[in-house]
């Protein structure tokens, strides 16, 4: 007996009551147009381009990244090499009062012009006025300049032969660092030195930052720059000079040495201390003792410590 399948899902479902209500179709956007009349359709992909926004505030000065803060600094003249550029209200005071110094050009704020103005004079010159950030401009990254620099002719040689007979002056083995031989050769005049040996290469410029930090001092020690210092070691032995090389594991204190003039004091770089031929050319290897936990000190600091020592010692 055959059983009547029941009747599909879909055939299932009620007949739309002709009382409910329809609901009002959803009206499409233009759906009552005519094909003329519609937008053509844009793929979703394509967007109009933006009008750039006008940048407003202080994120629109702001630099890129990268880029150098604060004003560009503008390119520092290049000066002949027998020109020297010394700034600094000491050292170019001093370098205005020396004889040997012939003095070029001025250049100073109102304040450090009226101040100088003695000296400005009497070098038969007129100062330039600027302001510091003009002085600023040619010198290097934060120089401190103190409102004036000058330019100016190098200082001339001594020649190592030239030394006085029965002078006190000190030996630079390969010291770099401008701030240090700044310091050494302040020292040095504070002391009344004869003069200061030091090699061509590996030196720094007597000028700029060691000028500045000399506070003057370039203008009271003569410097000998010689090109093979063992050599000039060995011409010191056969002047007369007694020749004592400071060095932290010499065998006797400075202290203990007997010292006489001629005196030549040798000091070596920081960190590598005195090389070997220098060593060999000295008549004293002395060190400098000292009472504290630190045993060693800055080659400017050392070499004011010696020449209190040597001073005291050659003394009558």
């Amino acid at each position: 007996m055959s059983r009547k399948r029941p009747p599909h899902s879909k055939d299932r479902r009620p007949e739309r009551s002709e009382s409910r209500p329809f609901q009002k179709p959803v009206e499409r956007r233009g759906a009552n147009k005519t094909s003329e009349q519609r937008e053509p359709h844009k793929p979703r992909d394509v967007r109009e381009p933006r009008e750039p926004r006008e940048a407003t505030g202080a994120r629109s000065e702001r630099a890129p990244f990268g880029a150098p803060r604060g004003p560009a600094r503008a390119s520092q003249p290049k000066l002949p090499a027998d020109i020297a550029l010394i700034w600094g209200y000491h050292a170019v005071r001093e370098a205005l009062r020396s004889e040997r110094r012939k003095v070029l050009r001025v250049v100073a704020t109102e304040a450090a012009a009226e101040k100088l103005s003695g000296e400005i004079a009497a070098k038969h010159l007129q100062a330039e006025i600027a302001t510091p950030e003009q002085i600023a401009q040619r010198l290097p990254q934060d120089a401190v300049h103190q409102g004036v620099l000058i330019e100016a002719r190098h200082l001339e040689d001594l020649d190592i032969e030239d030394l006085p007979e029965n002078g006190f002056i000190l030996v630079l083995d390969q010291v770099t660092d401008p701030h240090n031989v700044g310091a050494i050769v302040r020292t040095a005049a504070a002391f009344g030195l004869d003069a200061i040996v030091t090699t061509e290469r590996h030196s720094p410029a007597l000028t700029g930052v060691l000028a500045k930090t000399a506070s003057g001092g370039l203008e009271h020690v003569p410097i000998v720059t010689v090109t093979n210092l063992a050599r000039a070691l060995e011409t010191l032995g056969r002047n007369g000079y007694l020749r004592v090389g400071l060095d932290s594991e010499g065998p006797r204190s400075l202290e203990e040495e007997t010292l006489s003039r001629p005196l030549a004091l040798v000091l070596g770089a920081e960190g590598k201390g005195l090389r070997r031929l220098s060593r060999e050319n000295c008549d004293v290897l002395a060190r400098i003792d000292m009472q504290g936990p630190i045993k060693s000190l800055n080659v400017s600091n050392a070499c004011a410590v010696a020449l209190t020592i040597a001073q005291m010692k050659l003394k009558p």
